[in-house]
């Protein structure tokens, strides 16, 4: 079995289906106590891990809208 990317090298999207993955993996039991616990502590860590990018993905838009409205105001 391949060694998972590290979730810090993953992009949103990429962590995001990971994240499913789990949760599918999870839902259908097939798996040991030690693998349920290993799986649902990547699945926190892939949940950071989007939430992250998203709150920087926002913080750009924002930034992105400022120096947008700056630029017309300093236009007018």
């Amino acid at each position: 079995m391949p060694k998972p990317t590290p979730v810090s090298e993953m992009t949103y999207e990429q962590a995001l289906t990971a994240l499913e993955a789990i949760v599918e993996q999870l839902e259908n039991e097939t798996q040991n106590l030690e693998e349920s616990l290993a799986l649902y502590e990547r699945g926190q860590t892939l949940s950071q891990h989007c939430s992250a990018l998203l709150q920087r993905a926002e913080l750009r838009l924002r930034q992105v809208g400022q120096e947008a409205s700056q630029t017309k105001e300093a236009e007018d």
